[in-house]
């Protein structure tokens, strides 16, 4: 992506936490014919002892990606984060335009395949995903009948994509000392979106955090 240095960051804690707040992400390869093939899905993200990055997801067994990654297992994933409208308002003056402030993070990845029979390894990728986003749900999934579980088991491709490298793009508009106090104050008093990015000016030290 367009990754100007003002807006790169390479702390792997902050691109650990833009992952981890939004993990819908959109896994690209290429088809048969080689153009891009775009599967919208969660993924959980997991960090071995020396910060390298793993994310852990499944697509259903109709779903040909999984075929794509089999046979070609290198792949892209893209994360967007929260993304607001920037009013040219923010700057105490008037020879400036609009623009859009957002987060994004790229992996370039090497995707590796479980086996088909590895129900274990399915289930316990599964259960990475409910602990993510409702662990209630796990005694429910457990209380399910074994043929039943199965069954649902066999009907996804589950899968690891080692990150072999990764861009993180925080664009706030940091490049702008002037707008930084009106633009987070806007932010601050707006959409969820807004008022998530408002979050993210203080965690880059671009204003105070608040109540400070």
């Amino acid at each position: 992506m367009y990754h100007p240095p003002q807006f790169a960051s390479t702390d792997p804690a902050l691109a650990a936490r833009l992952m981890r707040e939004h993990p819908f992400a959109s896994l690209i390869t290429l088809d048969e014919e080689g153009q891009p093939f775009i599967t919208h899905l969660p993924l959980h993200l997991q960090q071995d002892e020396a910060g390298a990055f793993t994310l852990l997801g499944h697509v259903a067994r109709p779903n040909p990606q999984w075929r794509h990654l089999q046979a070609r297992p290198r792949a892209t994933v893209s994360f967007l984060g929260p993304h607001a409208y920037m009013s040219p308002c923010v700057y105490p003056d008037l020879a400036r335009v609009p623009t859009w402030n957002y987060l994004a993070m790229h992996c370039q990845v090497r995707a590796r395949l479980f086996d088909h029979e590895d129900a274990s390894g399915k289930d316990r990728l599964l259960k990475c995903l409910i602990g993510d986003h409702e662990p209630a749900y796990a005694e429910q999934w457990r209380g399910f009948d074994p043929e039943l579980q199965r069954k649902l088991l066999a009907g996804i491709v589950a899968f690891d994509l080692v990150v072999q490298s990764w861009q993180c793009k925080l664009k706030l508009n940091q490049h702008r000392q002037e707008a930084h106090a009106t633009l987070h104050a806007l932010y601050a008093a707006g959409t969820p979106d807004e008022r998530a990015l408002a979050g993210w000016m203080e965690t880059l030290g671009m204003v105070p955090p608040a109540g400070a």
